[in-house]
């Protein structure tokens, strides 16, 4: 039923829009990507791909160029403040899950999707350097305005515009221009990256603090970097700060969030040093976008962060993005009508999608640290099994990944899937 001559143009060239295009291309479509950079660089952090957008992946072909760029995840496990030891889970195929669950730099994985994308769709299935600036809605078409590096302004017509074009999206912006205006949720997150040894298993995440004043988080994105036999380790600290939401990417330091770790001792990484040795650190006001009622214009849809900007916990952002596509890809494959197949399209997504992006600015899982800060008073426990019951924490887990759409193997049928280890109570 794919209407192969279907013009299609995807605005924005992250990977959201790359795997969109490739997703479309699976399903015997040609589409153009529009993106306002004048070159793509592997630029960004970490991103924690969990099992399901594995799939996604491996559904492109692309799984083992995806596992050479990647660290395997074999371990999650939550500390407080102190660094005592609440709450362990394994992750992806060590949990049980068909799918891996990776850690990556975000732009190694959108240069291998831009890289894929060139090699099937052609060199000039991805225009650099050229910004949306709008569109106008016909009854059988398209037309975007665009303007390329020297100022010159021109025109493009489509089937069907698809907008990936991220948490600043212009087209979201006319969609919904209630929603023009970026609110500053009053968190700033620091982001880094550190050179260093290999840390627990080599593939743990670490999750750290009382949400109340700082949260951290730290994952390896890279093994043997450069060649150097050591990892690149992501790390983001969440924290109050006076801001200005004009205010993005701008290198920050270490400095002001320091002291919320003073405290902190765990068995296997410092991680005032990890933060001292830093190779650079940015800062990023955390933005709150409301979710939107739809993801439509005529024949205009949104994808990404585009229609769906949450909060980074709990690493599903990328994820939900490139499912986005897959899905989007799916519908215009077997509904002939482009109207018809975009409804069908947000009735799958919309719903469900904006159910994270509130669990997700609730904290997700991410809330047991809260609640274990809350019950202790603050201070150190001597039994986490007295603060937080291991059965209610897989509980709350549990609910988590169900919400997100990979259910725990085993939990229904009443198998603990959480654990501590042997640091626990120490």
């Amino acid at each position: 039923m794919t209407d192969a001559s279907l013009d299609i143009a995807v605005i924005g060239a992250g990977p959201a829009g790359l795997a969109a295009a490739l997703r479309l291309h699976q399903q015997g479509f040609r589409p153009r990507i529009y993106e306002t950079v004048p070159e793509l660089k592997p630029l960004g952090v970490g991103i924690d791909v969990k099992v399901y957008g594995s799939k996604e992946i491996e559904e492109l072909g692309l799984l083992e160029e995806f596992r050479a760029i990647s660290v395997d995840a074999k371990d999650s496990i939550f500390f407080n403040k102190y660094g005592q030891e609440i709450y362990a889970e394994l992750c992806g195929v060590h949990m049980g899950y068909l799918h891996e669950q990776r850690f990556v730099h975000r732009g190694y994985l959108q240069m291998l999707l831009y890289r894929t994308v060139v090699a099937r769709l052609g060199a000039d299935s991805v225009v650099q350097g050229v910004r949306c600036l709008g569109y106008t809605n016909h009854d059988d078409q398209v037309t975007l305005d665009l303007r390329d590096l020297a100022g010159n302004d021109f025109q493009a017509t489509a089937d069907l515009v698809v907008a990936a074009d991220g948490i600043k999206s212009v087209v979201r912006q006319q969609m919904h221009p209630e929603h023009a205006e970026p609110v500053y949720s009053g968190i700033t997150m620091w982001r880094g990256t550190t050179l260093m040894k290999p840390f627990g298993s080599g593939g743990t995440i670490l999750h750290i603090g009382a949400p109340q004043t700082s949260s951290m988080i730290v994952y390896p994105i890279a093994e043997n970097f450069e060649g150097t036999g050591k990892v690149l380790v992501n790390w983001v600290v969440e924290a109050t700060r006076e801001e200005s939401v004009e205010d993005w990417n701008q290198l920050g330091t270490v400095e002001e969030i320091l002291p919320y770790y003073d405290q902190c001792d765990l068995p296997y990484l410092d991680v005032q040093q990890m933060m001292r040795d830093a190779r650079e650190v940015y800062l990023f006001p955390l933005i709150r976008h409301e979710p939107l009622e739809t993801w439509i214009d005529g024949r205009v849809v949104l994808i990404g962060d585009a229609a769906h900007a949450m909060y980074p916990r709990g690493g599903n952002g990328a994820c939900q993005a490139i499912v986005d596509g897959a899905v989007l890809a799916a519908k215009l494959a077997t509904i002939d009508d482009v109207p018809t197949a975009l409804q069908a399209f947000e009735s799958e997504r919309l719903a469900a999608v904006n159910r994270i992006v509130m669990a997700h600015r609730g904290e997700g899982y991410e809330v047991i640290r809260r609640m274990v800060e809350d019950r202790t008073g603050g201070e150190r426990f001597t039994d986490i099994e007295d603060v937080l019951p291991l059965s209610e924490a897989d509980a709350i887990f549990s609910k988590y990944h169900a919400l997100v759409g990979q259910p725990r193997p085993g939990y229904e049928a009443g198998a603990a899937t959480g654990f501590r280890t042997e640091h626990a109570n120490r």
